[in-house]
């Protein structure tokens, strides 16, 4: 029953480590040790919640940090004062913060699965391009966050996403920085990046809704200041996993927070909710696929 799930129970054999981690990473074993939980509880927290997530090795083992045994920690002393299990589970995340200010590391590191490919500018345009457009089309009030490296590479998008921006629960966009003409000229809210911020290197677009999610996240190759413009390279990733999406947008609000963004924090908290995983139809990934195609085509 409900009562018993965060009950912390002695470590039975099963308890014990599912492999060896490298020196700072935990296992299963060694959080439900710290934190005085079974295994079972927490694997079902996992199951149920997507809570605590972990960094899966090719193996399919799971990696945790000392982060994650303190939030399960957070869950078990709410639960202990009569909180409900869902509800201690979404508090204690929203108190946790995204282990890098990057979208492609956080990525790459919670999702290692995921195909990384080398495309150039141009393919990147009509991949963003083509998630824009599916959001904008049958997205329930999303929340949509875009990272453009520099204030000049957003004007040639500024139409798109102050649409964008007008079927959105919330838009925000990043760069280095932005003129005033920009800052005035309405449609999604504008976030200087730090001069040392990652995402300065990186090109992202993120669309989170219940109904349709995509996130796109790509970081250019140092070494390309001889190289036009349309042929530069990232290395990119991309995903409709909804669970990914929501880690992507979580990692934006974290940065729009620290950049001092106004109502930051209530989108935290948002993102902070869990994620329901729902696989994407076969006709909706046929409808991006189609987009992608139709401008890589435009493009070539």
């Amino acid at each position: 029953m409900d009562q018993d799930l965060g009950a912390a129970q002695p470590p039975t054999r099963t308890d014990l480590p599912d492999e060896a981690g490298p020196e700072g990473e935990l296992t299963i074993g060694d959080v439900a040790r710290r934190a005085g939980v079974s295994t079972a509880v927490l694997r079902m927290w996992e199951s149920r919640h997507g809570f605590p997530t972990a960094r899966r090795l090719a193996s399919g083992h799971r990696r945790y940090t000392e982060a994650d045994v303190d939030l399960v920690r957070q869950v078990l002393r709410r639960k202990a004062a009569g909180t409900r299990l869902e509800v201690a589970i979404a508090e204690a995340a929203a108190s946790a913060v995204p282990a890098t200010p990057s979208i492609f590391a956080e990525l790459r590191r919670r999702h290692p699965t995921l195909a990384v490919h080398r495309l150039r500018k141009s393919t990147l345009i009509a991949l963003s391009w083509a998630i824009e457009d599916e959001c904008c089309a049958v997205a329930d009030h999303p929340v949509l966050f875009g990272a453009f490296q520099r204030g000049r590479f957003y004007e040639a998008s500024a139409g798109r996403w102050a649409e964008l921006a007008r079927v959105a629960r919330s838009a925000v966009v990043f760069a280095d920085e932005w003129d005033r003409g920009a800052r005035a000229s309405g449609g999604p809210v504008r976030v200087d990046l730090a001069p040392d911020a990652p995402m300065r290197r990186e090109w992202a677009v993120v669309c989170d809704a219940p109904d349709s999610a995509a996130c796109m996240s790509a970081w250019e190759l140092p070494g390309q200041a001889a190289t036009p413009d349309r042929e530069r390279v990232f290395e990119t990733v991309w995903t409709v996993d909804p669970v990914a999406v929501r880690d992507a947008a979580r990692v934006a609000a974290t940065v729009a927070a620290g950049a001092g963004l106004a109502g930051a924090g209530p989108l935290l908290a948002e993102l902070a909710e869990p994620v329901v995983p729902q696989g994407s139809t076969p006709s909706a990934v046929t409808a991006l696929f189609n987009r992608v195609l139709a401008y890589v085509d435009r493009l070539a």
